[in-house]
């Protein structure tokens, strides 16, 4: 069946909407597959981001399942999800907007903090990161620690407004259930774990020699390999 393309900057609600239509008037039924990812984003017209977020909202939805290497396949025609949380996905901002923001204002913030981090500022990023190195011996990826680098390189700018940029788009995280769907399943596979611990390492040593030029391409690095990784298949 023809979709229809899709403009706005919402792309995956509209692309949510229409696979959704045609999954209540029954051209998918349960048990169909429904089509390639690649087709999707031939027929809307778009990249495979939000045609990712949209499959993702409907299986979240509980109107699809996704398996690994085979597809989505429509698993019911109503929603197994209560009504605030179906809303709950389609209205918070979207990973798609999380990430671009990220990519945006994050490399700024480590040039900043290159330039601005005191002795402490220093003292207290090198303790995270060897926590990140325990944690990541250990086979496990922690939010909350990474959440807490992230925060901690906006503190050294000793700039509220970026401090408060940042703990803004560490609300929206917390509260977009489906970033944390995403992440579940990319950036906290194993192959992804130590290359991460590398990367926030990597920063750190720039902050740490107040190398505010490469901080902040080290960090741009890093938010386009995190882009990468959330809409890698």
């Amino acid at each position: 069946m023809p979709f229809n393309r899709v403009s706005s900057n919402k792309l995956y609600i509209q692309i949510y909407e229409q696979i959704l239509h045609e999954i209540e008037i029954g051209t998918f039924k349960v048990g169909d597959k429904l089509p390639s990812e690649k087709l999707l984003c031939d027929q809307f017209g778009v990249s495979r981001a939000p045609v990712r977020q949209a499959i993702s909202a409907l299986e979240l939805n509980g109107f699809v399942l996704s398996k690994q290497g085979e597809g989505a396949y429509v698993k019911n025609t109503v929603s197994a999800s209560k009504d605030s949380d179906s809303s709950n996905v389609l209205n918070s901002v979207s990973p798609e907007e999380i990430i671009e923001s990220r990519m945006e204002i994050e490399p700024i913030i480590a040039k900043y903090a290159a330039q601005r981090a005191t002795i402490e500022d220093i003292e207290k990023l090198n303790n995270i990161i060897s926590k990140m190195e325990s944690e990541t011996n250990d086979g496990v990826y922690n939010p909350i620690t990474d959440d807490e680098f992230h925060q901690t390189i906006a503190k050294a700018t000793k700039n509220d407004l970026l401090i408060k940029f940042i703990q803004d788009i560490s609300d929206s995280m917390g509260h977009q259930k489906m970033w944390k769907f995403l992440r579940d399943r990319t950036v906290t596979r194993s192959d992804y774990r130590q290359v991460n611990y590398e990367e926030h390492k990597q920063i750190i040593e720039a902050i740490e020699v107040h190398d505010d030029i490469k901080a902040s391409k080290l960090m741009t690095l890093h938010m386009n390999n995190l882009f990468e990784r959330y809409w890698k298949k």
